[in-house]
């Protein structure tokens, strides 16, 4: 792949940019029984029949919960200087209400601790997808409820940690949340409700907003609260046809506007309330809603994987619909029965996504644009390929050094072009538990053997340590 930077783009990044790796609890840590831990929506996801490819769950994983020091001593040596994780909410606050289990905090503390004396800066997810199971048993995210318990989780890590984690993400992909877990079913809970999808949504932007309040009550003022959208580069397949472009604004608006409407800029998009309101008349917005949702951000989280076409449907064809979410009878989309979803050209990964950068950048400038002056960090960009070790038992992985070094030249392009982006967090920092796809899509740049959990770091993230050393992008030939 070739860098699409021009001659008058420079060829080094900033000097304080953060070259970093991104992992979630639940993919990584297993230890799911001990000290304290109970389950989330995630554990009863994956133990279900039918849910999970294989069976395979997060039981285990990479058993970061017992080797975290090794991972972080692995993470010095592959130049990174900074880190995102999340926390497992169900390990610090069991039934999603009340004191936390020290225990649990612990963990976190030593973990915490240990990236500091390597020099590496953790940045902190609130959540990244795994609701307490007693939560979801109350309702769920389609509860206006939950929000509130978000909020008074957000304020224990905030007087646990604040004190030596400054970068903190309340959020990672609510849209994920909200549309996988409530209106296809192909994440958890697995619900097929789209009109509880919708509330989810709301109770989502609600919990940012109520955390990012119960942190900044209890921190100091010197760190930071963000959150990470996955709002979709969507294009349209026929750019001058009206139809194809209406359904391009429809699906944007369900997958950005629904979120960065109210926590940007304080108000839904009327488009978006009015294509949904068949499913829903939006009463769970209540008097003050938007006030409390629109909080100052210190910093945005991108993340990017691949572009979305879309056109207007034809009524006649039929055929899955190919978003590339995951397959389930159930659309993610609600109300957008009357869009189609096309493969975006390009060479694929083994997710079935399209590789194409330049979707980064436009991402990039498109928040730029809609909230000038605010810091983005690309919190997610990564690539699936089926990596094994070879005879010498070293993976090597070209296909991804080259998707690597394409989005980090577009990520470059952007700060050329004016964009702040202080920072990139590969996703992800090495193999580990797919979510329903289980453990056969590999997007670490340390490859896992899951049965001796050995770690062997592969080409990209030796390509990855030597652009975290000198700030450049080195040709992907000959790693």
């Amino acid at each position: 792949m070739s860098d699409s930077a021009t001659p008058a783009t420079p060829v080094t990044f900033p000097p304080a940019f953060l070259w970093g790796a991104a992992t979630s609890a639940y993919q990584i840590e297993g230890a799911v029984r001990e000290d304290g831990r109970t389950p989330s929506i995630w554990d009863t996801f994956s133990h279900t029949p039918g849910k999970t490819a294989g069976g395979e769950t997060g039981d285990i994983a990479n058993d970061h919960y017992h080797r975290y020091r090794d991972d972080v001593a692995m993470m010095a040596d592959l130049n990174l200087n900074a880190y995102r994780f999340s926390v497992s909410w169900s390990r610090v606050q069991p039934t999603g209400r009340g004191p936390a289990v020290q225990r649990g905090l612990d963990f976190y503390r030593r973990l915490v601790d240990e990236l500091l004396a390597k020099g590496i800066k953790p940045a902190v997810t609130l959540y990244h997808w795994d609701l307490p199971q007693e939560l979801e048993d109350a309702g769920g995210w389609p509860e206006r409820d939950t929000a509130y318990r978000f909020a008074e989780y957000a304020q224990i890590m905030g007087e646990a940690l604040g004190d030596r984690v400054e970068n903190w993400i309340t959020l990672n992909e609510p849209w994920c949340s909200a549309f996988l877990g409530y209106a296809s079913g192909v994440h958890a809970p697995g619900r097929t409700d789209p009109a509880a999808a919708l509330k989810a949504a709301h109770h989502l932007n609600l919990a940012h907003g109520l955390g990012a309040k119960a942190l900044r009550s209890v921190m100091p003022a010197r760190n930071t609260v963000a959150l990470s959208l996955n709002t979709s580069v969507v294009r349209p397949l026929s750019p001058g046809d009206p139809a194809d472009v209406a359904a391009a604004r429809k699906i944007d608006d369900l997958s950005g506007g629904i979120f960065h409407g109210p926590i940007l800029h304080g108000a839904y998009p009327e488009t978006l309330l009015e294509a949904t309101s068949s499913l829903t008349d939006w009463s769970c917005i209540q008097d003050g809603d938007l006030d409390l949702i629109h909080q100052p951000l210190d910093a945005l989280g991108l993340n990017y994987y691949t572009p979305t076409l879309v056109s207007a449907a034809d009524p006649d064809a039929e055929g899955p619909r190919a978003d590339g979410h995951g397959a389930s009878e159930h659309s993610p989309w609600p109300a957008a029965d009357d869009v189609a979803f096309h493969q975006s050209p390009g060479e694929l990964t083994e997710m079935g996504w399209s590789v194409d950068p330049t979707g980064l950048y436009d991402l990039i400038m498109r928040y730029n644009r809609e909230a000038p002056g605010l810091p983005i960090y690309i919190t997610e960009n990564g690539a699936a390929y089926d990596d094994k070790p070879d005879a010498d038992g070293k993976v090597h992985d070209p296909d991804r050094v080259a998707y690597l070094h394409g989005h980090l030249s577009e990520v470059r392009r952007a700060i050329a072009d004016g964009a702040d982006v202080r920072g990139y967090y590969l996703w992800s920092l090495m193999d580990n538990f797919e979510w329903a796809y289980g453990y056969d899509k590999r997007f670490g740049a340390v490859y896992v053997d899951y049965v001796t959990q050995q770690r062997i770091p592969k080409s990209s993230a030796l390509w990855y340590a030597r652009a975290a050393k000198t700030g450049t992008l080195p040709e992907p030939e000959g790693i």
